[in-house]
């Protein structure tokens, strides 16, 4: 099963400092059909102004990771963590039982980041934090498994049975992924132009994906994100 996610129909805000595309239900968008996607409950599409950001505040209870488009991220949070990532890098919190973070564009050019909340397989971890660089070049014309499950074999490990792995096809290249029997998949079209089986994806778009094989060629240098996952009951 596909279901193609146009982001022209996607929830959006706009506060100046900051203007969002919101894959599901956040903040003052809401719709009941599109509260969240198996365990996957935010993807965030965030463009966020330099010397701007998000204060501190509080999370809980959810694993967060933050993909860099374009731009810096600072992050800081009360576990005493602080650290700047760059465009195709990474960082991950454990919310678990409280913590406060803040995030922040400290750099001189407008900062697109992917924010994704997936939640815990159980509520009650203790809060941790890690980020990962990883090189440009270990995503072209292949899979970069850069997310898995505590289990997994990924550099950045969360406390759920999913996986993310980023992608940069060339034009004209084609690569396929199998979403396997009991498992789900959410793609992010973050840049550029694929043909995805029967569907064309532009930047923002998603696309849901239950138990298929899917095949993207590249219409256009394509940079992508794929979050897979276990079934929803």
């Amino acid at each position: 099963m596909l279901r193609k996610m146009d982001s022209n129909k996607m929830g959006s805000s706009d506060l100046g400092w900051l203007k969002s595309t919101f894959h599901f239900s956040f903040a003052e968008y809401y719709n009941p059909n599109n509260l969240q996607f198996g365990v996957l409950r935010v993807i965030n599409d965030d463009l966020i102004k330099s010397k701007t950001g998000f204060d501190t505040h509080p999370h809980k209870d959810m694993e967060i990771i933050s993909y860099v488009v374009d731009g810096e991220l600072t992050h800081s949070d009360s576990m005493g963590n602080k650290n700047t990532i760059t465009r195709g890098h990474i960082q991950y919190m454990s919310a678990g039982t409280g913590v406060l973070h803040s995030e922040h564009n400290l750099g001189d050019s407008i900062l697109r980041l992917l924010q994704i909340w997936i939640f815990p397989d159980k509520k009650g971890y203790t809060p941790s934090y890690g980020d990962h660089q990883f090189n440009w070049d270990d995503r072209k014309n292949k899979w970069l498994h850069m997310v898995s499950s505590i289990k997994g074999d990924a550099p950045i490990k969360i406390n759920q049975d999913a996986n993310i792995f980023a992608l940069e096809l060339e034009q004209g290249n084609k690569i396929s992924f199998p979403i396997k029997d009991g498992r789900q998949g959410y793609l992010v079209q973050i840049e550029g132009t694929s043909n995805i089986n029967d569907l064309q994806l532009t930047d923002r778009d998603g696309l849901e994906i239950v138990e298929e094989e899917i095949t993207i060629n590249a219409v256009e240098i394509s940079h992508l994100l794929l979050i897979e996952m276990k079934k929803e009951d």
